[in-house]
């Protein structure tokens, strides 16, 4: 045996090295398969937990849009159509014409002609001030209902989550998103006599010049539309027209106080504060500037189409209607737009179902950069 192991020591010593190896190899290898097993499965649970957190954050995203559309937006319609109808009333000046053309005699040309004036003037202030206010409350409840949905659905995720982050939760009170949404109506109280103002000086602008005699068509109705509305955006400082829907922020953070307070550390303000701030940010923003752009000329674009279906002796696609004649339409037209959103109002309808529109409250619901 010595012999033999002398002669075949180093055999012995590579099999038992070969060996070895192969066995340290597959305790490696199995080790390893163990890991990638263990991997793969923490792996497939965590896409499972995304996966049911996707599908909870999506179904919550659709119920906030839902509340939004049953509950938010047809109460603060109904206010804003009803301080509209007050605020812009014009049949006291259609009473006056009236009378004046079955009595001649009561009102001289020049007066008929200061009516026809101030009539033309409030009717199609009246039905821009409608459009505005119905797309931009809409986009504006919208922005509300998603910026507190996300916050509400981040607070009831910590509440099941660990403890320390259940004491780290900064939880919004009932009252405060009470009074959050509450502000929607802003516009429609001390908005509304601001935004009134700002109209009737884009409208003035932009009609002046027309002739009682000129003839509108569809297409230099709409052109009319745009350029009131563009006129009214672009007149005053950048993003005036903010204030016609909320607060201002010094307003905002000092809860009606003098300005100055606006610079108050963010921690020292109150949950009600920074939603409002939150909702002003986004206002301002540029992504919020191209979606209101986009919505307003989409509505225009469906009230002009709307129009063209009046019928009577003239017809706005083709001939075209003198503007006298045109008045009166244009003044109908704010009740329109302002009907209830649960009649399937379809001009609420072209601007919620805009892919566009769409993509933008979901990213904003999601916390993600718009841009």
């Amino acid at each position: 045996m010595w012999d033999i192991w002398r002669r075949h020591k180093r055999k012995f010593y590579l099999t038992a090295g070969v060996l070895g190896s192969g066995y340290l190899l597959y305790k490696l290898y199995d080790a390893h398969k163990r890991k990638l097993f263990d991997l793969e499965r923490e792996l497939a649970g965590e896409r499972e937990n995304d996966e049911f957190i996707k599908a909870q954050m999506q179904e919550h995203f659709a119920n906030i849009q839902r509340i939004a559309d049953t509950t938010t937006l047809p109460h603060s319609m109904s206010y804003l159509r009803n301080q509209v109808a007050e605020m812009l009333d014009h049949l006291h000046l259609t009473e006056k014409l009236t009378r004046g053309k079955g009595q001649p005699n009561t009102l001289t040309p020049a007066e008929k002609l200061e009516l026809w004036d101030e009539l033309k003037l409030l009717s199609f202030t009246k039905t821009m001030l409608s459009l505005w206010s119905l797309t931009m409350l809409n986009l504006y409840i919208r922005v509300q209902v998603n910026i507190l949905g996300r916050h509400l659905y981040i607070e009831t995720a910590r509440c099941f989550g660990p403890s320390d982050l259940l004491e780290e939760a900064d939880l919004i009170d009932r009252n405060d998103q009470q009074q959050f949404l509450a502000s929607a109506d802003f516009l429609s109280n001390e908005g509304m006599l601001s935004l009134i103002a700002g109209m009737q000086a884009a409208v003035s602008e932009v009609l002046i010049g027309r002739q009682w005699k000129d003839l509108f068509n569809a297409t230099i109705l709409h052109e009319t539309f745009v350029q009131i509305l563009d006129t009214f955006m672009s007149n005053g400082s950048p993003h005036h027209w903010i204030n016609c829907l909320m607060p201002e922020n010094d307003s905002i953070v000092s809860g009606g106080g003098g300005s100055g307070s606006i610079d108050r550390d963010p921690s020292d303000l109150s949950k009600l504060d920074q939603l409002m701030m939150e909702a002003r940010a986004v206002l301002s923003s540029n992504e919020f500037g191209n979606i209101v752009e986009i919505s307003l000329k989409r509505v225009v674009d469906l009230l002009v189409e709307d129009s063209v279906q009046f019928g009577g002796d003239y017809n706005l696609s083709t001939t075209g209607i003198p503007l006298a004649k045109l008045v009166p339409r244009v003044a109908q037209m704010s009740s329109t737009l302002l009907e209830e959103p649960t009649n399937n109002n379809r001009y609420i309808q072209t601007i919620q179902k805009n892919p566009d529109v769409e993509f933008f409250f979901t990213l904003l619901y999601a916390n993600m950069p718009i841009s």
